[in-house]
């Protein structure tokens, strides 16, 4: 097995968030509490709180590459995870370079719709996503909603539904899908994984909180941060682990959320349970 104790780095390729819980704020909190050193590269000014989004500001494609380039130049980075896109020439800038500079692992969610309901991407740039980023991923995080926007169907109403939706998701080209099931009613919060060997459920009980504002950036960030923490030597087997782990962290982070007092909608997960 590899001895390499060194940090990882990890990129967050995403959109902001004022309130700091969701979006690259969100993740620098994920990638610190998991141990592994935070970069972003932001796509696009977000107007928000936790009851809303007010406006959406996208950053020009060169400003983007800009960012990149100018990073990966200087640091060499083990994962990336890449959140919200805007356009069809966010998504080919973004694909352009780490195809260029790909590191071991690329996790992509499609962020396409806030928990508020509001629409973030429009119809070109879900194309994008569809077309360019999801190929490039190893992993994708949609949650129903999204993943019914990225096949143009109807969103699941059941765990029988979801996975029939499976392999239609990994057809479009990433080797692990995380089909997350929050949106269905029930005690049980169960996440399908799709990975090269098959498919398994990854379950959890339903914890009831309104603080939900930024858990899909949460997990999709947690599972960048302990993907990258795996050796280059690992078990075949170790990456859905990770993904494993990764969800059992958020799981900790929503029922540790009550100890947060922040905004008037929903609030964040509590990213640093485990230390205060």
């Amino acid at each position: 097995m590899s001895n390499d104790s060194r940090l990882r780095n990890v990129l967050t390729i995403a959109g902001s968030d004022p309130s700091g819980g969701a979006g690259l704020q969100g993740d620098l909190k994920t990638f610190s509490a998991l141990g592994v050193y935070g970069t972003n590269v932001i796509t696009a000014v977000i107007a928000q709180n936790t009851c809303g989004v007010a406006s959406v500001y996208p950053v020009s494609p060169h400003a983007i590459r800009e960012q990149l380039e100018n990073l990966i130049n200087d640091v060499a980075l083990d994962a990336v995870k890449i959140g919200m896109v805007a356009s069809r020439e966010v998504a080919e800038v973004i694909a352009d370079v780490l195809r260029q500079n790909r590191p071991r692992w690329i996790v992509l969610d499609p962020v396409m719709v806030a928990k508020s309901g509001d629409i973030l991407v429009d119809d070109a740039g879900i194309r994008a996503v569809r077309d360019i980023l999801v190929p490039l991923a190893d992993v994708i995080t949609p949650n129903l909603p999204e993943a019914a926007v990225l096949l143009d169907a109807e969103s699941p109403n059941s765990l029988d539904d979801m996975e029939a939706m499976l392999p239609a998701l990994i057809e479009l080209g990433a080797p692990y899908v995380v089909l997350k099931g929050g949106h269905l009613r029930g005690d049980t919060c169960p996440d399908l994984l799709a990975t090269p060997d098959g498919h398994t459920w990854l379950p959890a009980s339903r914890i009831d909180t309104d603080n939900l504002h930024g858990t899909g950036c949460a997990l999709s960030s947690a599972i960048t941060a302990c993907l990258a923490k795996l050796p280059a030597d690992a078990a075949p087997n170790a990456p859905k682990q990770a993904i494993g782990e990764a969800k059992l962290w958020l799981h900790a982070a929503l029922e540790a959320s009550t100890r947060l007092s922040v905004g008037h909608g929903r609030g964040p997960v509590h990213h640093f349970h485990a230390w205060w």
